[in-house]
């Protein structure tokens, strides 16, 4: 059993707390504001188990993920708790590969060299073990970042002859500190169907604690030094470059979004998969184990007692003005 709230479950909460603070009179009364407000919980939780009749749909749709995986992705600036960009960017590429359920996933990951970690492959734990992995680049290991090289690669990995949705999600933030040109990529946009260039950082930028290897032992981690770029503790900080990230989003043809939170991207994400539906070609296989959504046994009952709650204070509400002598329409 798992569950995937429509609003936070603290949200919901709260919005439950309220509704029972408006206590009503009479104790039935108050017993049924009770059963709603519960209802009305567990809908929002909704709650999927296991079903072994559910139809396996396998989308005939390929899902990039070019991840950027250099230092400055160490850099803790994302969120109101400054966490880590690598992190906030697997949180958003677990959320896509459930999102995309039944398509295939490829990773490409960059920082001095360009990677294919995981060709494409519908085995979701494998493509979120490549993922997990990335943790940026040591100091002494990290040559700056230029772009040329991974967007050419993307695009050698997109001249196949599958024929399918192409999907690409291009994860940086943007800084080039290789001191290279970013050149245009225009032929980018006639491979790609859909997809999204996701920016993470700021314009105030975030030090970057990286690992710091000495001799055989295990890693010290210690923020990064820069004397030319620092601020006033010494620290380096990398800072987004939307301009370069919206150049690239140009060049695929796909939307820029500046990652402040996660759902920044939602509107997107259903954008392309109502694209999905419309376009690309989906394949019924046989039943398999899967999840199915039990919102509809609570959805049925809140409904019925939302009926009751109308015929009963209506009708009290007419016996009220009838003791009054005032005439009921």
């Amino acid at each position: 059993m798992v569950t995937n709230p429509i609003l936070p479950v603290w949200l919901m909460g709260i919005i439950c707390v309220a509704l029972l603070l408006l206590k009503r009179k009479g104790i039935w009364s108050f017993i049924r504001q009770i059963i709603f407000v519960a209802l009305l919980f567990m809908i929002n939780l909704r709650i999927m188990i296991l079903d072994e009749e559910v139809p396996d749909i396998a989308l005939n749709v390929d899902v990039l993920f070019v991840i950027d995986n250099t230092m400055s992705m160490l850099a803790e600036d994302y969120g109101t708790n400054e966490g880590r960009r690598i992190d906030a960017v697997k949180d958003a590429c677990e959320y896509i590969i459930e999102e995309f359920d039944g398509a295939s996933f490829s990773v490409i990951s960059f920082g001095n060299e360009v990677h294919e970690m995981i060709p494409y492959t519908t085995d979701t734990e494998i493509v979120r073990e490549a993922i997990l992995s990335l943790s940026g680049q040591t100091q002494l290991y990290a040559q700056g970042t230029g772009f040329n090289d991974v967007l050419a690669f993307t695009e050698g990995a997109l001249e196949n002859d599958r024929e399918t949705f192409q999907v690409v999600f291009f994860i940086s933030d943007g800084e080039i500190t290789s001191g290279e040109e970013l050149f245009r990529h225009s032929r980018l946009k006639r491979k790609i169907d859909a997809g999204a260039v996701l920016g993470y950082g700021t314009e105030q930028g975030g030090p970057m604690m990286a690992p710091w290897y000495a001799g055989d032992g295990a890693p010290s981690y210690v923020y990064s030094y820069n004397d030319a770029y620092c601020d006033d503790d010494f620290n380096a900080l990398s800072r987004i470059d939307e301009g370069n990230l919206e150049e690239i989003a140009g060049d695929m043809g796909v939307p820029y979004i500046h990652m402040t939170r996660q759902s920044a991207m939602e509107d997107t994400i259903e954008s392309i998969m109502a694209e999905i539906m419309a376009t690309a070609e989906m394949e019924y296989e046989d039943d398999t184990i899967g999840r199915t959504e039990t919102y509809y046994y609570f959805l049925i009952p809140l409904l019925a007692l939302m009926v009751f709650d109308y015929i009963y204070y209506n009708r009290r509400f007419a016996r009220k003005k009838k003791k009054k002598g005032k005439p009921v329409n």
